[in-house]
């Protein structure tokens, strides 16, 4: 699977402001922004991440995926320590 296909669908399902997703083969890391995160469990966020890309993971096609979520005041902050 293409890293563009995954950044479409999940811009497609989700009301994010940013998407950025790395990797190769079928693992990947997906860094997604959005304010519908404000307020949600870590959980319920993996949850509304993994949702639109379940028939993927499914089909072998994402075999690993590292989720990390951020409202945007968060990412304001974190942003600057991460190495993208």
């Amino acid at each position: 699977m293409e890293i563009a296909e995954i950044k479409q669908i999940l811009e497609t399902a989700l009301t994010l402001d940013e998407v950025i997703v790395k990797g190769e083969g079928s693992h990947y890391e997906v860094i997604v922004v959005g304010a519908m995160f404000d307020g949600m469990s870590r959980v319920k966020k993996q949850q509304a991440v993994y949702a639109p890309l379940t028939e993927h993971i499914a089909t072998n096609a994402i075999h690993a995926l590292s989720i990390k979520t951020y409202t945007p005041a968060e990412w304001a902050r974190d942003k600057k320590l991460m190495s993208l």
